[in-house]
């Protein structure tokens, strides 16, 4: 859902606290609700956290936020999708700045979609497949953000080399949390039994202020978290009932269980479910005969 007190404008700087400032992406799409969030840290020396899509106007306006003989130092990707890791190479040339990140687009691909990549199962919608950073960051690593220690944390799901990062009392979720609407999670880039693990632990982070990826900030990020959890059971609940009825395929499973979304969120619809039905038979709930696709029969175990 949309925060209506929330209305940052794209190429105008928001401050979200001290040391925390927002610039907004000129993105805005049913999957990036009003545009990336590209957040800079600290002054003086800063740290941005996805740069955003490669737009001159998004990157004149992150260089144009900062004040005169503040320099950027680093720059932290949560993940490489179009949206948010394109614009860290630019950035990094125009400034010097290592791009920093748990690794390039393969990174953090679980041994089960690694082999699911070598199929025909779709897939890879926004990927930026060419992104390398030129420092790796390794899940826990700690180090500092404006005089406060930043922790990345490895949170698989949505990507493989999703990263969140802990900084104080704040949590940078990239699109793993939001509070708009739930993550696409789209085999084999996105693994559903990951996402539920990467939940998992960021609950068990405590009362976190969360800083999403795109949408408005998630005053009680744990909260969110666990909301969102329920929301995957009451959707694999659905799933489960569907199949149980006599739906045999992904296309008809999907039918049933999204029976009010607008045409053009079908697809993305459609991918969830494939992520749920792979799940499930990782869990020996169900079979797919054959390379999971929008047609291939299922059956029980």
């Amino acid at each position: 859902m949309t925060d209506p007190d929330f209305a940052p404008r794209s190429g105008h700087p928001l401050i979200l606290e001290p040391g925390l400032r927002l610039v907004l992406a000129p993105n805005p799409s049913p999957m990036t609700e009003r545009g990336t969030n590209t957040y800079l840290l600290g002054e003086g020396a800063v740290t941005v956290i996805d740069p955003g899509p490669a737009d001159p106007a998004h990157m004149a306006a992150i260089m144009g936020a900062l004040a005169p003989k503040e320099r950027i130092t680093q720059i932290l990707v949560t993940h490489a999708h179009k949206d948010h890791s394109p614009l860290a190479r630019p950035l990094a040339e125009a400034t010097g700045a290592p791009v920093m990140a748990f690794g390039d687009a393969s990174a953090g691909r679980s041994a089960r979609m690694a082999a699911l990549n070598e199929e025909d199962i779709g897939g890879g919608e926004g990927v930026d497949a060419g992104f390398a950073p030129d420092e790796i960051l390794a899940d826990g690593v700690t180090f500092d953000v404006a005089d406060r220690p930043m922790q990345a944390i490895h949170t698989p799901g949505h990507f493989g080399n999703h990263l969140s990062f802990r900084w104080g009392q704040a949590l940078f979720s990239g699109d793993h949390v939001m509070g708009w609407a739930p993550s696409l999670v789209s085999p084999p880039d996105g693994d559903l039994t990951d996402f539920m693990a990467s939940l998992d632990r960021l609950e068990s982070l405590g009362a976190l202020r969360y800083y999403p990826g795109h949408g408005a900030p998630i005053a009680d990020g744990r909260a969110r978290t666990r909301a969102l959890r329920q929301h995957r059971l009451g959707r694999e609940s659905s799933i489960r009932a569907a199949v149980a009825a006599g739906a045999s395929t992904l296309n008809a499973v999907t039918a049933v269980v999204y029976t009010d979304i607008a045409p053009a969120l079908l697809p993305a619809a459609a991918r969830n479910v494939l992520a749920h039905l792979i799940d499930l038979e990782a869990r020996g709930m169900l079979v797919f005969n054959g390379p999971p696709g929008p047609n291939t029969p299922l059956s029980p175990p």
